[in-house]
C-alpha cells in the first residue's frame, strides 16, 4: 500500500481494541461505519501489550503489532479493507512509557533499561505513568530510543497502513515539541495530542492537527448548563457538604495531598538537583501551577509569556520560580522533571481525586474541565470555534472519550439539572430525608455520607436506568478515587459495603422511586435535548468531529471500565440499515439519525466545512452559525426559543434533517427555525 492516498478528514470514529475485540472484529465493522458517514478509524493502541492486557497502553514490544489483536496479518487486512471502503486508520501511540516487565526486551536488559528508561540513580526508582508503578518512562529525548520505539510505527504510515497518530500523553516528555517534530520530520502529518488544555489555555504552535478534543468536550457541556441555576446549586452544595470553599481550594489540598505523599520520590529526586530547596517547597510548587506544565526550554534558554504567566499566577516561592523562569542558575535537568512531574500531580489530584470530592454539579466534572466555570456564554463557544478554526481546523471534537468521567448523555441529563434548580434542590431534600433510614453506622459515623449520598442522586439522575452491578462497581472506583472514607492504598471495605448497600436499597425503595422517577423523567428529557445539541454543534462547528464506540445511540455510561463495555453492534446495525431504507427510528434512534444525516451532508458539501465561521445573532440562549457561506447551524440551548435571530442569510435553503425548503425572514425567532428538537441544520440550494 505504499504511496496510497490519505482518506479525506471528515469524521473519526474510536474504537477500543482488546482480546475479545481484535482486528477482526473491527474490519467486520467496516461497512458499517463506511454507510455511517466516518472517514477513519480511530484504534486504540495496538502495539505489543502485556499478555491479556486490555488497554494497550503497556508496551512491551514497540517494533510489532500485538497478537492478542491480531497481529501484523490482522493489521494489513483491516487497514487494506478500511482503504478499499474509503477508510482511513488512525492509530493511538503511547511514547510517553512502556511495561516496566520482563518480557519487554529493552527493561529485561539492564544496560537497555538505563538507556530507554528514566531511572533514579540514587534511588533505583524511575519516572512512572502518573503513580502506576508498572508503566515506566521512556527517554524519548534520546534519538536512538526513539528511533527504536518509533521506527515500526512511522513504517506503518510510510506504507500508508495508518494515516495518523494520536499521542497519548506527550506532556510526560522532557521535550514535547521536539518529539512532535521528530514525528513531523519522519513522515507523520497527520498527529493529535492528548494534551490537556485549562479553559483559558491555548495549544501550544505545534506541529500538529491539534489536541484529541477535551477543550471541546468541556466547552459544549458549559454552553447548555443554565447560568441561572448556580446560586441554586451553589447553596444546595454548600448545604450538602458544609464547606463553603471553591473549587480552587479544594483542588490545591488534593494536589498537595498527592505532592506530599504518592508523588514524595518524584520530588525528592528534584531536591537532590538544588541544594537548599526542600521537599516541602516543591509540593507546594507543583501543586499552585494552574495548567498542567510549563514548557521552558533550558537547552535554547527559551521562556514563552504563557509561561511566565503560568508560574507568576502559581505563585510558588520566588527561589524556585526563578530558576524555572532561567533567571537564576539550576541544572537543565531540575527544570525539565519539574515540568514532567506537574501532568501527574494535576492529573491525580484534580481528575482523580477532587472530581470525586467536589460535587456541586458533577457533569462539569471532567478531564480538562473546570468545575468553577458553572456555565459558557454563547460568544465565548463562538470565540473558541473561531480561534480553532484559523489555528488548528484539523483538531478533532469530541464529547466522549475511553478517559472521560461520564458519557455525553450522562453529562447532558446532569448538566441540565442547571434548569431545573430550584425543583432539584427541593429534591434532594426530599430524598435526604427518606433515605436516612437506609444508612448504615460505620465507626460511629453514617454510611454514606451527606457527600457521598449527593454524588449517588446525581449519578442515579445520570445514568437510570443501570444495573445495580455496573453502579456497584462505578461507587466502589468513586469512593476511592475521592480517597475520603477509603482508597486504594487503604481500603476500607467496611464503608465500602455499607454505601454499596444503601444505593442497592435505595433504587427499592417505593418511597424513593415514586419521587425520583418522574423527575428523572422530566430531566431525561432535557438531557436528550441538550446530546443532541452537542451533536450537531459537534458535527458542524470547525474541527473533525469523533465518535465514541456506540454513542451514536443513546449510551449512558460511566468512568471506565464502564465505558469499555461490550457494544452490541447488530443493534446499531440494523438501526442504520432501517434508516438508510427510509424507516424512522424510535426516539432512542434520534442521535443516529442526527449523525447519519450530518456526515452525510459533510461527505457531500465538503467546502462549507474547510470555509469561514461566521457567528450569527441567536441572543443568550441560543447558538448559531453559518459554515462557508453554505451551511447554517441553530441550536437552542434553553427556553421558548422567544429571543430572534438577527441577520438569517439570503437565499433558498433546505433543512438537512427534514428536507423542508424555505427561505429566512431577517429576523426570525429562533422556536420557528429548530423546530420540535431544538435544533436545525440548513444548507444553501
Amino acid at each position: 500500500m505504499t504511496g496510497a492516498q490519505a482518506a479525506p478528514l471528515r469524521a473519526t470514529y474510536r474504537l477500543q481494541l482488546s482480546g475479545a475485540f481484535g482486528f477482526e472484529a473491527a474490519r467486520r465493522l467496516i461497512p458499517y461505519l463506511r454507510d455511517l458517514g466516518v472517514s477513519h478509524l480511530y484504534l486504540s493502541p495496538s502495539l505489543q501489550a502485556r499478555p491479556g492486557s486490555t488497554h494497550g497502553y503497556d508496551v512491551i514490544d514497540p517494533s510489532a503489532l500485538s497478537s492478542d489483536l491480531g497481529g501484523s496479518d490482522g493489521f494489513q487486512r483491516l487497514a487494506g479493507e478500511a482503504r478499499g471502503a474509503g477508510l482511513g486508520v488512525v492509530l493511538d501511540v503511547v511514547p510517553n512509557h512502556m511495561a516496566a516487565d520482563d518480557g519487554n526486551r529493552f527493561w529485561r536488559d539492564r544496560r537497555l533499561r538505563e538507556q530507554f528508561f528514566d531511572i533514579d540513580p540514587v534511588s533505583g526508582r524511575w519516572r512512572r505513568f502518573f503513580d502506576i508503578d508498572d508503566l515506566a518512562g521512556v527517554r524519548q529525548e534520546d534519538p536512538e530510543v526513539f528511533e527504536a520505539t518509533h521506527g515500526y510505527v512511522l513504517g506503518l504510515v510510510r506504507d500508508g497502513l495508518v494515516d495518523g497518530l494520536r499521542v497519548d500523553h506527550p506532556d510526560g516528555l522532557a521535550d514535547p515539541a521536539g518529539y512532535l517534530s521528530a514525528l513531523r520530520e519522519r513522515g507523520a502529518s497527520r498527529v493529535w495530542v492528548e494534551k490537556i488544555l485549562d479553559p483559558n489555555e491555548q495549544l501550544r504552535e505545534w506541529p500538529v492537527c491539534g489536541t484529541v478534543g477535551y477543550e471541546f468536550l468541556n466547552d459544549v457541556c458549559a454552553l447548555f448548563v443554565d447560568p441561572a441555576g448556580k446560586p441554586a446549586l451553589t447553596t444546595l452544595w454548600k448545604s450538602v457538604s458544609g464547606d463553603r470553599r471553591s473549587f480552587g481550594e479544594w483542588a490545591l489540598e488534593a494536589k498537595l495531598e498527592q505532592a506530599s505523599g504518592t508523588f514524595t520520590a518524584e520530588l525528592e529526586r528534584l531536591a537532590r538537583l538544588v541544594p537548599g530547596i526542600s521537599v516541602e517547597q516543591l509540593a507546594q510548587a507543583v501543586s499552585s501551577l494552574p495548567v498542567y506544565r510549563t514548557y521552558v526550554d533550558p537547552a535554547r534558554g527559551l521562556v514563552a509569556e504563557e509561561d511566565r504567566l503560568a508560574i507568576g499566577e502559581s505563585g510558588m516561592e520566588r527561589s524556585i520560580a526563578s530558576r524555572l523562569l532561567l533567571q537564576r542558575d539550576a541544572p537543565a535537568e531540575f527544570v525539565i522533571r519539574f515540568q514532567q512531574t506537574t501532568p501527574a500531580i494535576m492529573a491525580k489530584g484534580v481528575e482523580d481525586t477532587a472530581f470525586y470530592r467536589y460535587g456541586r454539579l458533577l457533569a462539569l466534572n471532567d478531564v480538562g474541565g473546570d468545575p468553577s466555570r458553572f456555565g459558557l456564554a454563547v460568544e465565548d463557544f463562538h470565540a473558541g470555534n473561531l480561534i480553532r478554526g484559523l489555528r488548528f481546523p484539523e483538531a478533532l471534537l469530541t464529547t466522549m472519550t475511553h478517559d472521560a468521567k461520564r458519557s455525553a448523555d450522562v453529562r447532558a441529563r446532569i448538566g441540565a439539572l442547571s434548569m431545573v434548580a430550584s425543583e432539584w434542590a427541593a429534591a434532594v431534600e426530599e430524598w435526604m430525608a427518606v433515605s436516612d433510614r437506609l444508612r448504615s453506622f460505620i465507626g460511629g459515623s453514617a454510611a454514606p455520607d451527606d457527600v457521598e449520598r449527593y454524588f449517588i442522586f446525581q449519578t442515579l439522575i445520570g445514568a437510570w436506568p443501570i444495573d445495580p452491578a455496573r453502579l456497584e462497581e462505578y461507587l466502589e472506583k468513586a469512593l476511592r478515587e475521592a480517597k475520603r472514607n477509603t482508597s486504594w492504598v487503604e481500603q476500607d471495605h467496611d464503608w465500602e459495603q455499607a454505601v454499596t448497600r444503601f444505593a442497592s436499597a435505595l433504587v427499592a425503595d417505593e418511597g424513593f422511586m415514586s419521587s425520583f422517577e418522574p423527575f428523572t423523567a422530566r430531566v431525561a428529557a432535557l438531557g436528550r435535548r441538550a446530546a443532541l445539541g452537542y451533536v450537531v454543534l459537534k458535527l458542524t462547528s470547525p474541527g473533525v468531529p469523533d465518535i465514541y464506540q456506540g454513542d451514536e445511540l443513546e449510551f449512558r455510561a460511566l468512568v471506565d471500565p464502564d465505558n469499555r463495555r461490550p457494544v452490541d453492534w447488530d443493534m446499531r446495525e440494523a438501526q442504520l440499515r432501517r434508516l438508510m431504507g427510509g424507516g424512522h427510528l424510535g426516539e432512542e434512534g434520534h442521535k443516529l439519525w442526527v449523525i447519519s444525516r450530518l456526515l452525510g451532508l459533510r461527505a457531500r458539501r465538503p467546502e462549507p466545512f474547510a470555509g469561514a465561521y461566521e457567528p450569527v445573532d441567536a441572543g443568550e440562549d441560543a447558538c448559531a452559525f453559518v459554515r462557508g457561506g453554505d451551511v447554517l447551524s441553530v441550536v437552542a440551548l434553553r427556553g421558548e426559543g422567544d429571543d430572534p435571530v438577527e441577520g438569517l442569510p439570503g437565499g433558498r435553503w433546505s433543512d438537512v434533517l427534514s428536507g423542508h425548503q424555505r427561505s429566512f425572514d431577517r429576523r426570525t425567532a429562533v422556536r420557528d427555525l429548530v423546530g420540535p428538537h431544538g435544533f436545525a441544520v440548513y444548507e444553501r440550494l
